[in-house]
């Protein structure tokens, strides 16, 4: 049976809840998602249809091969076990075409290799070479039976529609994939090959080709994680309007400041709605830039790309160039110089070295020269645009500073959130009665005690805020025992922290707006509480300073969402309470 928040209240995972954008079937989804939109990018830029030519053994050769003898074809069936070879990941050996004349070139070769689930390639003889690509003498001969490419991109919607669409059936493959994933790690492994099945034998080679399990992960893990994020900072916008208008509206109440758990001075009732607002506005400023910023996860196999190269034909390779005794520097691609870097034409460069390059040792390498124009890179950067992420310099399997700062974003909204509930339950408390948290049907009620009325949005927060630093700080662990080029173990711990933390930052953030909304005051409770823990301060105490804090920070709020408005709170359908400042 399906989690569904039970030991988790206010961050229920049933439909239409605001933590359900976190749950297994949100990130099911969103994984297909990934998968569809990298197969709409080889589709776009051609390789589609060079992967499917090469499982199906039919469409390439290599130019001034001749042509295998007996032995050799003999040997090429022996290694071509009968079932289809796309499923299998291998490829037959291709055609042999020879010209017509003594200028024409014979062709012939095995077809290219096959990329697998993780980006590495196969050729007919069934051995795996991760860094090949296509080299430039490759002839593409067309097959009169292929099928047009152009319908693949649908056909592979259609299956995600199928697999997923239904929650039904989405949630069956969730279940289904957790029971499988046991067995390769991760839930990647098991849906490549339920979509793999979904779109039959023709397109199975051209879903997740070139690809890692973690580029898929990781990428879906970030999507969602954005918009848990924007929905988080969404109810922050909300949150931080209602805190600056209890703080506008109580600017110039005297209050009790308490400081070490006792009576310290007097302030004012706005000046500590003010710091409520000054922790929320920061928060939501870090999680809003920190989830703007989070990237494609790619790299394939071992972050090297290799798969991806072998899909987009590229075989470059970073260029070196040899310096002269002046300083000059100009680059050597296969083998013809190229004109001076990083000075003017006369080849003269400042500081002895070419602008945008590194020196090591007797050369020096033009820094983004080799890069800035492979094929590969282009698949990686229109995957980027697909799903709408920025694309980093370089992979990041190992090095995981997008996501340690985003668990630390979620962190810090529900410490900042965690702060208002600490107040509004020490405020609420017997003897104290300042506060008191909005009212609804069945809310706040006792199993035992018909008479009381549990603060339990506040108890809500608070748990968010208790939880979410333990999980930040698994996150940060998990980043800290990073290994090699892919981790073994740290990077599985921070799946369930991160959905995790999402989820109680979405749930936090959604009650502690109502609660802000609807929060009520009992003045003549603060009067009396400042009276009997400073009884000779007398009845009007002055607090100019505490009101001038209060309008430096609704200042700064106003200069970046407009003067604050005052007066009665809307409040939602659901919300019967008094509304926000009324007294």
């Amino acid at each position: 049976m399906p989690d569904v928040g039970l030991l988790t209240p206010g961050a229920d995972l049933a439909p239409g809840s605001p933590a359900a954008v976190t749950d297994d079937v949100a990130l099911l989804r969103t994984m297909l998602r990934v998968e569809a939109a990298w197969v709409h990018v080889l589709v776009r830029h051609g390789a589609a249809g060079r992967i499917q030519r090469s499982a199906s053994g039919i469409g390439v050769a290599r130019v001034g091969q001749a042509p295998p003898g007996p032995a050799a074809e003999d040997s090429a069936a022996e290694d071509s076990a009968p079932e289809d070879s796309a499923a299998r990941g291998t490829a037959a050996a291709g055609p042999t075409v020879s010209g017509p004349g003594a200028s024409s070139p014979t062709v012939s070769g095995p077809a290219r290799p096959h990329p697998t689930a993780e980006g590495h390639a196969i050729d007919g003889s069934g051995v795996v070479d991760p860094t090949e690509a296509y080299p430039e003498d490759i002839v593409e001969i067309p097959d009169p039976h292929a099928h047009d490419t152009a319908d693949i991109a649908a056909v592979v919607d259609a299956a995600v529609e199928r697999l997923a669409g239904a929650d039904d059936d989405a949630l069956a493959l969730a279940t289904r994939l957790a029971r499988e994933s046991g067995a390769g790690g991760n839930p990647v492994i098991p849906l490549v090959g339920a979509l793999r099945a979904a779109v039959g034998p023709r397109i199975a080679p051209v879903v997740h080709a070139g690809l890692t399990s973690q580029d898929v992960l990781d990428t879906a893990l970030v999507l969602m994680l954005r918009d848990a994020a924007h929905a988080v900072v969404e109810d922050l916008d909300q949150a931080a309007v209602a805190a600056a208008r209890l703080a506008a509206e109580h600017r110039d109440r005297p209050a009790l400041a308490r400081t070490l758990a006792q009576a310290a001075v007097p302030t004012t009732l706005g000046a500590r709605f003010a710091g409520w607002l000054q922790g929320i506005l920061a928060a939501r400023g870090f999680l809003s830039s920190a989830a703007d910023a989070l990237p494609l996860a790619y790299g394939g196999a071992a972050g090297e790309l290799s798969g991806v190269a072998a899909l987009a034909g590229g075989a470059g390779s970073t260029s070196t160039v040899p310096l002269t005794a002046g300083g000059t520097a100009r680059p050597t691609v296969g083998g013809a110089a190229g004109p001076a870097v990083g000075g003017d034409a006369s080849g003269s460069a400042s500081g002895g070295a070419a602008a945008g390059s590194v020196v090591v040792g007797s050369t020096e390498r033009v820094v983004g020269s080799a890069g800035a124009s492979r094929p590969e890179l282009a698949l990686i950067e229109a995957w980027g645009a697909e799903l709408g992420l920025p694309v980093g310099p370089g992979p990041w399997h190992a090095t995981r500073t997008p996501v340690v700062r985003l668990g630390s974003a979620l962190a810090e909204t529900c410490a900042a959130l965690g702060k208002v509930a600490n107040d509004v339950l020490q405020a609420v408390r017997p003897g104290v009665g300042e506060l008191r948290e909005p009212s609804g049907p069945g809310r706040g009620t006792s199993s035992a005690m018909a008479h009381k009325r549990n603060p339990v949005l506040s108890v809500l927060v608070r748990c968010s805020a208790i939880a979410a630093p333990h999980l930040a700080a698994q996150v940060l662990a998990a980043a800290g025992l990073a290994v090699d080029e892919r981790s073994d173990g740290a990077w599985h711990a921070e799946w369930p922290a991160l959905q995790q933390l999402a989820r109680h930052a979405v749930a936090s953030a959604h009650v502690a707006t109502e609660l802000l909304d609807g929060l009520e005051v009992d003045a003549d409770a603060v009067a009396r509480n400042l009276r009997d823990g400073l009884p000779d301060v007398g009845p009007a105490p002055d607090v100019a300073p505490a009101a001038a804090v209060v309008d430096r920070v609704l200042d700064q709020f106003a200069a970046q969402t407009g003067p604050v408005q005052t007066g009665p709170v809307q409040t939602g359908p659901d919300q019967t309470g008094p509304a926000a400042g009324r007294e």
